[in-house]
Formats: C-alpha cells, sequence, structure tokens
C-alpha cells in the first residue's frame, strides 16, 4: 500500500512559536508555501478552519492556481453552508483545480468556538448533523436524477447539481474525532479516518474501534495521523532543537497573555494527548509530548523527534498499525516543510515500500 503526506499551509505565516503578523491574506506566503510543499514531495496540504479565519475554499483556489499536482484538503464544519450549496462549490472546484480537492468533516469539538458562528447543538448532535450532511453530499455528487432528503437536520426536495466532482465516484471524505458519536460516523461515511499522533497502544486501539464501526456497514477506511517531525542530523541535535520549541512555545504564549484556562480542551481528542503525555514527555520510541502540554493539545502538537532516518522509522511503526497517509508539519511551517522534502518524506516512501514487499504485498494497494 502507498503512502501519502500532506502538509498544511496557511493564509500567512503563524505556528504556535511564531506569532501571526503581516496582512491577513497573504498572496505571496500562501504561493510560497504551497509551491515548497509541492516541490517537497507532498500529495496534498491541509486548509484549516477557525471560526475567526479566512474562507479555506478561496485560499485553496488560489493555492491550486500557482501549482501544477499539490492537492488541497479544506477543512469544512457542517452547520453553516447547506450541504447541497457545498456540494455544488466542492465540486466546481475540483474542476477548477483539475481534480485535486479532498474534503475533511470537522464537527466541532469546541463549544464556545461553534456558538461564534451561531452552532448551539450539542456535541452529539453535531455528529448527527455531519453524517447527514455527508449522506446529502454524497448524493449530490452522485445523483443522476433529482432527489429527496429527509433527516433531522435536512431536508430537500428536488435536490440535483448539473456539476459533479471530476474525481470518480467522488471527492475524498476525510473525518476526524475520538469519541463514540465521531466513530460511528466515520465507520459509515468516511473514506480516511484522521486521528492525531497518539501513542502506538491509542493509535492501535482507535483503529480497531474505527475498523469495527466500519465493518458493520461493510466497508474498509484509510487512516491518517499527524505529527509534528523534529529534525536534526544527530539525536542529540534533534532533542536540543525540542527544547528550544519548547522555550518558544512558552515565550509566545506569555506574550500572547495565554494562561492555564486555556489549557483545558473539551475535545476527546485533545483529552487523549493530554492523558499520553501525563505518561511521560518522551513515550514509545521517540514521541515527545511537551509541546502538547504546554498548549493544551489544541491541535496535533506531539512529534517525532530525531534524525530523518530515525523519524522515518517512527513513522513505520505507524504504518504497521495501518496507518498509510501522514500529516506532518513543524513548528517553522515554512522551512520545515521544505526540509521534510529533502530526506524525511523519500526515505520513507522508499523504507514503506521495502517493507510492503517483505510481507509479500505491493506498494501500489
Amino acid at each position: 500500500m502507498s503512502i501519502d503526506f500532506i502538509g498544511l499551509i496557511a493564509h500567512r505565516l503563524s505556528s504556535e512559536t511564531i506569532p501571526a503578523s503581516g496582512p491577513i491574506v497573504d498572496l505571496d506566503y500562501i504561493r510560497r508555501f504551497a509551491q515548497a510543499h509541492e516541490a517537497s514531495g507532498f500529495d496534498r496540504v491541509l486548509i484549516a478552519h477557525h471560526s475567526e479565519s479566512p474562507d479555506g475554499e478561496q485560499i485553496a483556489a488560489y493555492a491550486a492556481s500557482v501549482t501544477d499536482r499539490l492537492g488541497y484538503m479544506i477543512a469544512h464544519r457542517p452547520g453553516f453552508v447547506a450541504p447541497t450549496y457545498a456540494a455544488r462549490s466542492f465540486a466546481t472546484l475540483d474542476h477548477v483545480s483539475k481534480g485535486r480537492v479532498a474534503v475533511h468533516i470537522i464537527s466541532g469539538g469546541d463549544d464556545a468556538e461553534q456558538r461564534r458562528d451561531g452552532d448551539y447543538l450539542t456535541h452529539d448532535q453535531r455528529y448527527e448533523r455531519s453524517a447527514e450532511f455527508i449522506e446529502v453530499l454524497r448524493k449530490t455528487w452522485t445523483s443522476d436524477k433529482p432527489f429527496d432528503y429527509r433527516g433531522q437536520h435536512y431536508r430537500v426536495e428536488g435536490a440535483f447539481a448539473q456539476i459533479k466532482p471530476l474525481q470518480k465516484p467522488s471527492i475524498p471524505i476525510y473525518f476526524g474525532g475520538s469519541s463514540d458519536a465521531a466513530i460511528e460516523v466515520a465507520g459509515k461515511h468516511a473514506d480516511i479516518y484522521a486521528l492525531w499522533g497518539e501513542t502506538h497502544a491509542q493509535a492501535r486501539e482507535a483503529i480497531t474501534r474505527v475498523r469495527a464501526s466500519a465493518a458493520k456497514h461493510g466497508r474498509q477506511l484509510r487512516f491518517s495521523l499527524s505529527l509534528r517531525p523534529i529534525l536534526a542530523d544527530t539525536e542529540e541535535k534533534a532533542w536540543k532543537r525540542a527544547d528550544e520549541i519548547l522555550e518558544r512555545i512558552h515565550e509566545a504564549r506569555a506574550k500572547a497573555g495565554l494562561g492555564k484556562a486555556d489549557l483545558a480542551p473539551s475535545n476527546t481528542g485533545s483529552q487523549r494527548l493530554l492523558a499520553a503525555a501525563a505518561q511521560g514527555a518522551r513515550l514509545d520510541k521517540r514521541l515527545w509530548t511537551a509541546a502538547a502540554v504546554a498548549t493544551g493539545a489544541r491541535g496535533n502538537t506531539t512529534s517525532l523527534v530525531g534524525t530523518p532516518e530515525q523519524v522515518a522509522d517512527g513513522l513505520l511503526d505507524y504504518f504497521d498499525l495501518g496507518v498509510t497517509t501522514f500529516l506532518i508539519r513543524g513548528f517553522d511551517p515554512l522551512e520545515d516543510a521544505i526540509d521534510y522534502g529533502r530526506e524525511l518524506i523519500p526515505l520513507t516512501r522508499r523504507l514503506a515500500t521495502a517493507r510492503a514487499r517483505g510481507r509479500g504485498t505491493s506498494a501500489a494497494e
């Protein structure tokens, strides 16, 4: 089975160590960021969603116009745009980008952020809505005649779209969430299930749960795992760099006036990362959890630390568990994306191909 690499591009330079600055939509930075990922061998980049951020589809449209091969995974929160309209919008962008679009459905794990956009549904209700959203989305993409749909959250009559996705059978759907409600929706509807960089034991457990959920519907999913690789030419230098990154995180948070109240996440995924971090700052071979503790695990904030060879070996441990997509991004976003392309990405692919052949399977499966 092949390995895919996903990066992340933003509308301007910022990270946990770098305060945002410059124009809110920095077209020059977006262009350089997207082109650097394409040159480094990434398959896709994620464009994240936040309640106060610029629109991800428009960022993706611009980035697609200045690249040739790179795919775009657009985070989308159901509830604010009708699924029929969203289906036409994503299908249009799929044509504009020549078949390079994927959608990452984010149901929302933070009640306060959801309410900024006027959403007052409970956690489980949001996942019920996501399930219906995906059902209508796919029907709009694939139906060759008008259809009706009636659910708890969406109701349409005679829905139909002239424009269908360029990709067949439809645009890939990524889905995340660690709660029981999330797992049930993922098993029934997702193409790729996304989890953060947990311990081997946690990842194994999550993959087992999702596979069991998918099996109830006669389905099989692929799995994506997100990490923040920290590389150097020696292991000692890599761990020193990790310590320096942690110092920069603390400094950036202090300057932004962020305190302990910001370190108590309500979503299950963040809580799982913090539960792992409670076991220690260094877990398994080289999983580093200190940045997750420092930020309240708001997002994928765990790292594999070491030389490119050591980190590639660490990625293959997850590959052995069934992960075939890695979302990797750095604390120095542009520089790290370039660095990953020098050794880590090609080396991991070569090693995965060799390992798959050793099992008697094809790397293309």
